[in-house]
């Protein structure tokens, strides 16, 4: 009979994992440490229950994805106030220097959730595709065209970051 680890452990263990996958669903920043911590509270509740044999990685990659949609839905209600609006900057800074968060976010939202969940989270495709809809193939296809979208973006001299 196998024991299930400690908690402490999986946050150890798959902490980094959840917090690339929050950062690509979106970005960077205070909503992803927010949904990083939503996670492993929402975790740490349904610990307990948590089957002896389950793949908690997979597991907590789709707590994550709630805890991102949750993020984004607050988001849309949540009123920007602003004076003036301030003029179209780039996300980048200097020339040469890339943020890859900016650019995965930039990244249309089936190509950015299908990187997030398949490269980030470790989920397969057949997962990934039940957490986002579609098919497998359709997936597959939609994280490879964002994956070619993103080293297009990154070859110097491309001047490509639309």
């Amino acid at each position: 009979m196998t024991m299930k680890q400690p908690f402490e452990r999986a946050v150890e263990q798959h902490g980094a994992t959840v917090l690339r996958v929050c950062r690509a669903a979106l970005g960077a920043g205070p909503d992803a440490d927010d949904a990083w911590s939503e996670t492993f509270m929402a975790a740490l509740r349904a610990w307990p229950g948590l089957a002896e044999d389950a793949n908690v990685e997979a597991w907590l990659v789709r707590i994550a994805q709630r805890k991102t949609i949750d993020v984004v839905r607050a988001r849309s209600r949540r009123p920007t106030p602003v004076a003036d609006p301030p003029e179209a900057a780039s996300r980048l800074g200097r020339p040469g220097d890339h943020d890859i968060w900016s650019l995965v976010g930039d990244l249309p939202e089936r190509q950015r959730l299908a990187i997030a969940y398949h490269y980030l989270g470790g989920l397969p495709h057949t997962e990934t595709a039940a957490l986002i809809g579609g098919s497998p193939d359709a997936v597959r296809r939609a994280a490879s065209d964002g994956l070619k979208t993103l080293r297009r973006r990154l070859q110097p001299g491309t001047g490509d970051h639309s």
